[in-house]
């Protein structure tokens, strides 16, 4: 197993560190700030951060175990720890999103409390920390295939859409306050449950694609052609017999069994093999291993179909 992808680790590492301390800062400054003022729909959104120090602690977790080399019990390495750690964020989000909807729901049916400047200036400075922190994961999960840090980041906009609701709420509760509009005062737990929604779908969309990692799900048909393509450009390579790809965590591996002139040497096939593994591995920073069979090839046999012993 090469280790040419965990070379870029570092960021991915930093970012992670920097998502656990901005939601533990967070976390303290909204439930204090709620606790004083009173604020259900901040109190809400501290505890939702709460939940997201669990969650870039599991991600981190993940991320430090997927650095692990491949060893005698895991052949394949530890990329798959990435994918579970998403899960975890998947069903902490999950969770959030149901307390966010009961909460707002309780809401509805209680007496509004005084909006506070406070409050909103603090859910504010969250709704564009968060947004910050969103761009910032999102690059470096994408550009370095971590999907706990993917996981991480939408974890973030999840936190961007509540925090949205808060300023919202807060905001239509101060002007209630200001002109005595009664009505104004339950604008917050109605964004509450519409934002509920939004986070319940984020966290349906990072579970799926954990679930799909996990159950070794091909990766999409357009990157098979591309896979393809390139072993078509191996004048040697007779005959394409099987190509599939897999997702392992933050990386891609490749399997293809190829056929080639059944005349040839074993030191000329390991040779063909080889290039055929270096192509394919230059052209995609994110495969990390590509595992080649050779089935031989004859004039008189090309029907294509395989037998038991290719």
């Amino acid at each position: 197993m090469t280790t040419r992808i965990n070379e870029h680790s570092t960021s991915s590492v930093l970012a992670i560190w920097i998502s656990l301390i901005s939601n533990i800062v967070l976390t303290i400054l909204k439930l204090v700030v709620g606790f004083i003022f009173r604020s259900p729909v901040l109190l809400a959104d501290g505890f939702n951060n709460a939940s997201d120090v669990v969650a870039s602690a599991a991600a981190l977790t993940s991320m430090q175990i997927s650095k692990r080399p491949a060893d005698e019990d895991h052949p394949y390495g530890h990329g798959k720890a990435e994918v579970i750690g998403s899960s975890i964020v998947a069903i902490i989000l999950g969770l959030a999103s149901i307390y966010i909807a009961v909460e707002a729901a309780k809401a509805l049916f209680a007496e509004p409390a005084t909006a506070s400047k406070i409050a909103l200036l603090t859910a504010i400075v969250s709704l564009v920390w968060k947004y910050v922190l969103y761009i910032y994961t999102i690059r470096v999960g994408t550009a370095e295939s971590s999907k706990a840090l993917i996981a991480t980041a939408y974890d973030h906009l999840a936190d961007v859409y509540a925090s949205l609701a808060a300023v919202v709420g807060i905001g239509l509760a101060l002007i209630g306050d200001a002109y005595d509009w009664l009505l104004l005062s339950y604008g917050d737990p109605i964004a509450g449950i519409i934002v509920s929604i939004f986070v319940f779908k984020i966290a349906v969309e990072i579970g799926k694609d954990s679930i799909d990692i996990l159950m070794e799900k091909s990766v999409d048909d357009d990157r098979l052609i591309a896979f393809e393509e390139l072993i078509q450009s191996i004048p040697e390579v007779k005959r394409i017999d099987r190509l599939r790809a897999r997702e392992h965590g933050h990386y891609v591996l490749v399997d293809i069994r190829i056929a080639v002139d059944g005349d040839l040497t074993v030191q000329q096939g390991h040779i063909i093999s080889s290039r055929l593994r270096n192509l394919i591995m230059a052209r995609n920073e994110d495969v990390d291993e590509v595992l080649i069979h050779l089935n031989p090839w004859y004039p008189e046999k090309q029907s294509g179909i395989l037998t038991n012993e290719e």
